[in-house]
């Protein structure tokens, strides 16, 4: 076999319309050999994958968490860091300043730990993406905690009207362009990540800790902005056809959509042919 591990991202690549593993992708990953690695990358917490991996019965492999801050694998003898990066609490005052007052919603995250001002749209929009409950805590209750745990914030997501998201974009983009990696899923969310992480310096160190395998040797698939490091990197990049433009533009090969099995086509073309 050519390629000795499949890093995916999630949400737009790997899930079909249902936000569930479909059943053509589920057969084809179950082809594959046990021992090789299917890593999943996203901006998502640990518990919002963790079931997907169980899907996949492949609990053992390592998962990539809110976009590379966050590299966790679960052995044997729990759970094993590989590597965390996180936003200061001084930044997360300067943020949730900026959208106090605001129609916008603010969820803080730190390892499997998601904290939500409070239960309203938006946190009902994410509890049916990700299967994950929140925790229903202001910022100042949340700042208290993480500072008697030395604690930081793996992502920060702000979700709200397009104006005010773009008025919030603009002001860390020239207070904080240096520290944060500002990521626009949509114009309503803004993702904010330390400058320092992505999913393919991520991937490299996972790959070196625990098995040796090198980025030439990875066929990955994404979809936005955050994962065309990552295609650019690895031995094979795929980008599904409802990826964003530049993201296309840096890929090696253009599969179907994610509804339509776009990552279990490549997976059967590269990985399971003769």
């Amino acid at each position: 076999m050519k390629y000795r591990a499949l890093c995916t991202d999630i949400d737009g690549t790997f899930l079909d319309k249902n936000r569930e593993i479909s059943p053509r992708t589920l057969s084809a990953i179950k082809q594959l050999p046990a021992d090789f690695p299917i890593i999943l990358a996203s901006s998502r917490m640990p518990s919002a994958m963790r079931h997907l991996q169980a899907t996949m019965n492949r609990l053992d492999n390592p998962m990539i968490c809110y976009n590379g801050g966050f590299v966790i694998h679960y052995g044997d003898n729990g759970l094993e860091l590989l590597d965390t990066v996180k936003i200061p609490l001084e930044t997360c005052d300067h943020i949730t300043s900026l959208t106090a007052g605001s129609d916008i919603h603010t969820s803080l995250y730190f390892e499997d730990e998601w904290y939500a001002p409070q239960d309203d749209a938006w946190t009902q929009k994410e509890i049916t993406s990700t299967k994950v409950q929140p925790v229903i805590k202001a910022w100042g209750a949340v700042h208290e905690d993480w500072h008697s745990r030395k604690a930081g914030a793996h992502k920060v997501m702000c979700m709200g009207p397009a104006d005010q998201m773009d008025r919030l974009y603009q002001q860390l983009k020239q207070t904080k362009n240096e520290d944060l990696h500002l990521y626009r899923s949509k114009d309503t969310y803004l993702e904010i990540a330390p400058k320092s992480i992505s999913k393919a310096s991520a991937l490299k160190q996972l790959l070196a800790l625990k098995y040796d395998i090198s980025l030439s040797e990875v066929i990955a698939f994404g979809d936005n902005y955050n994962d065309i490091e990552l295609l650019k990197e690895v031995g094979y990049g795929v980008a599904v056809s409802n990826a964003r433009e530049e993201v296309k533009a840096v890929a090696d090969e253009i599969t179907a959509t994610n509804k339509e099995d776009g990552v279990a086509m490549m997976i059967e073309k590269h990985l399971l042919g003769d």
